[in-house]
């Protein structure tokens, strides 16, 4: 993996693309929810553009639950990664992180919406007070 060119032939690539395969399965993730691109970050092939050092490939394609994710070059790619379903429904689930003390404006919590709604609006009792959510 520290090799400065691109690997470009099709064999090389399939070789790779199994090997991983095998890695994602044993760590049990499945293959088929991963999108693999032949891209070199050192010449910046397929990242932006689409190279021609590479006629074989024609894009790559994953599957999820929510639909699918494809793209011949690493933008496109990222770009069509679909956002988790969060769950909104459920009551609020606010896990904090740390708390900062901060001069002139007291307590700071940081953390994580991992459940429900937070809006600039609402007030909600936070550390046994009740404390102005902004």
């Amino acid at each position: 993996m520290d090799s400065t060119e691109l690997l470009l032939s099709q064999r090389d690539n399939e070789e790779m693309v199994k090997e991983v395969n095998t890695y994602i399965k044993n760590i049990g993730y499945n293959p088929d929810t991963v999108a693999f691109l032949p891209i070199s970050g050192w010449n910046g092939d397929n990242m932006l553009e689409p190279v021609t050092n590479t006629p074989w490939f024609k894009g790559s394609e994953a599957t999820h639950r929510h639909g699918n994710a494809s793209g011949t070059r690493l933008l496109k790619s990222l770009d069509r990664i679909l956002p988790p379903v969060l769950p909104t429904v459920r009551p609020l689930g606010l896990f904090l992180q740390d708390l900062y003390k901060m001069g002139g404006i007291g307590t700071v919590p940081v953390g994580r919406v991992e459940t429900g709604v937070v809006k600039h609006t609402w007030w909600s009792p936070l550390l046994q007070s009740v404390l102005p959510m902004k």
